[in-house]
């Protein structure tokens, strides 16, 4: 008799692992499933790996907000534990929101084994974060209320209350800059962050999402999606984990269909399709036991694991291919938005939806019967097609007052270039003309939207010390997606270069107003401009004030840095 979905999972969670020698249990294993390894037991674990295996190596790679350092273990099998041009870096992050442990646990796990076992892949770094968020780690509590274990867990906001997974553009945390110097050191081909998903009931412990193929170069999205994904999914079905899509479903529930995700660059794994690296955010069911869902996690990243190491040729020649034609690149899509005419269908393990009266309200309320449980096709979107394409500049020009952003080009592989002297310098600068600001703070800040721009060519001074960034370099998607306003995580969507949207200078209406008279006397074309925008607009006819701003606009006195955005565009060769 074939077993039911359930019955098996709950097999695998007492089956899947050897028994360990006692010193090297992970305190999930001596709890027997039923706790998640403490920052403190997390570190000392990966101490002791270092301390007994040469092929592991423990290092402290900077800091976080709470003060403690953010660790990296590397795991080479020849014991050179620097990224290398032969062989595939595979970079695991954990604990970004250390509420969803399951990574945490299955890492410590998988470390161990592979050392144990000397089934270190040759062609392969292995690098793991061991926790991302350690002040989200050191506030445990039972904060997530539908989670299913384990029985005391970490919190989702960093010390200073940040989502991390919601920073890698604005880097606001010391977290993320220490992340941000790690990818840039190991510059990785595939990465994986591990997580735990809520919402819609279904069969699947495993679910993902991988980085948005249409993202992608097409030498790393095709393989990514035509050999990488296939195999992955059939090596899960094979240990009892047949995965889903991430369950991100626009109606009610998820048979109507599922979304795909747009993982815009704020995202750690939007963050590492920007350099060509492709990823995997793991997304495993809290409403399942927490063993299974940790062995789901084993399985999901151990998988990951064996097809860098089979494919690492492959996956090395595709990153170089899209590196180099990243570097030549005229024309880049930004945004991008779900394309609904394109559906396809995937196989979903879900239970039946039906509603009854809420013991609460009294009211209809929704819950899926476990009692019927279901296989079918459901329809599925995930095309996504560019909503802004722009033409790279040769150059960009950034004067140095702007810190924040230049460091952040620095730490993220940016050749930057020092100007050698003051010089006047003919330019494309942009003016804001519109924008949308939220009325609410999302992690920190006023996020601009709808962003629209004109363009001016200008000769602007530019002195010793300013940056011209050449965009003949792998981090081109990098630069474009940081510096054009109109980008959805453009550095002034995250409000770097607000100050620029204050008017600095203004007129006292009672002398200007002769001063206002004397121009329109002696401009016929000024004063025609002034009509007709009157016989447009009755209330600029009937508004005095308006009609003196309007003339003060046209005239020299007029500040010309006001809305001009601050990083400008080099058209001609640098």
């Amino acid at each position: 008799m074939k077993k039911p979905l359930h019955l098996l999972l709950c097999l695998l969670a007492t089956s899947v692992f050897a028994q360990p020698k006692p010193s090297f249990m992970t305190p999930y294993e001596r709890s027997q499933g039923k706790e998640t390894a403490t920052y403190a037991e997390i570190i000392d674990y990966y101490q002791r790996l270092d301390k007994q295996f040469d092929q592991a190596k423990l290092i402290d790679v900077g800091k976080t907000d709470v003060g403690k350092p953010l660790h990296l273990l590397l795991l080479s099998a020849d014991k050179v534990f620097t990224a290398r041009p032969d062989r595939v870096t595979l970079l695991i992050n954990n604990g970004i929101h250390p509420g969803e442990p399951e990574g945490i646990d299955a890492c410590m796990m998988m470390a161990r084994d592979l050392l144990l076992a000397n089934k270190l892949p040759k062609n392969v770094l292995l690098a793991i974060i061991p926790v991302f968020n350690v002040g989200g780690s050191l506030n445990r509590g039972v904060s997530r209320v539908n989670q299913n274990g384990p029985t005391t867990y970490g919190f989702r906001g960093n010390a200073r209350n940040l989502n991390l997974n919601r920073d890698f553009i604005k880097a606001e945390a010391e977290n993320t800059r220490s992340f941000q110097t790690i990818f840039q050191q190991l510059k990785p081909q595939v990465f994986i962050d591990n997580h735990t998903s809520d919402g819609a009931d279904y069969q699947h412990v495993v679910t993902y999402f991988a980085t948005q193929k249409d993202k992608l170069h097409p030498a790393v999205s095709g393989y990514m999606t035509q050999t990488f994904q296939p195999e992955l999914d059939k090596r899960l079905t094979d240990k009892g984990f047949p995965p889903a899509p991430y369950v991100n479903h626009p109606k009610d529930t998820p048979e109507s269909g599922l979304l795909g995700y747009n993982d815009s660059p704020r995202y750690s794994t939007g963050y590492a399709a920007m350099f060509n690296c492709f990823g995997f955010t793991l997304e495993t069911h809290m409403w399942k036991d927490y063993p299974a869902r940790v062995k789901g996690s084993y399985a999901f990243d151990e998988a990951v694991l064996r097809l860098c190491e089979r494919d690492a040729r492959t996956i090395l020649a595709n990153k170089q291919r899209a590196d180099a034609a990243v570097s030549q690149q005229t024309t880049f899509a930004l945004n991008y938005r779900l394309d609904r005419t394109r559906t396809d269908s995937v196989t979903f393990l879900g239970y039946e939806a039906v509603y009854k009266p809420s013991e609460v309200s009294g009211l209809k309320r929704l819950y899926y019967d476990r009692s019927k449980p279901f296989t079918k096709r459901i329809p599925y979107q995930n095309t996504f097609v560019a909503d802004l394409q722009l033409t790279k500049p040769n150059a960009y020009l950034i004067p140095q007052g702007w810190r924040e952003a230049i460091a952040l080009l620095k730490r993220n592989g940016v050749a930057l270039q020092a100007l050698a002297k003051d010089s006047l310098i003919t330019v494309s600068a942009y003016y804001l003309e519109d924008y949308k600001t939220g009325s609410r703070p999302y992690e920190g800040h006023y996020v601009h939207t709808g962003v629209k721009v004109r363009t001016e060519t200008q000769r602007i001074q530019f002195y010793k010390g300013d940056y011209v960034i050449p965009t003949n370099h792998p981090t081109n998607r990098y630069l474009m997606e940081t510096l054009e306003p109109q980008a959805a995580d453009s550095f002034f969507a995250w409000n770097f270069f607000d100050s620029v949207l204050d008017q600095k200078e203004y007129f006292a209406d009672y002398i200007f107003e002769d001063t206002a008279a004397d121009l329109l006397r002696k401009d016929p074309a000024l004063r025609q401009q002034l009509a007709d925008k009157r016989a447009a607009d009755k209330a600029f006819a009937e508004n005095a004030d308006a009609q003196l701003n309007f003339i003060y606009k046209q005239t020299p006195y007029f500040e010309k840095t006001f809305n001009r955005y601050p990083v400008y565009r080099l058209e001609n060769r640098p």
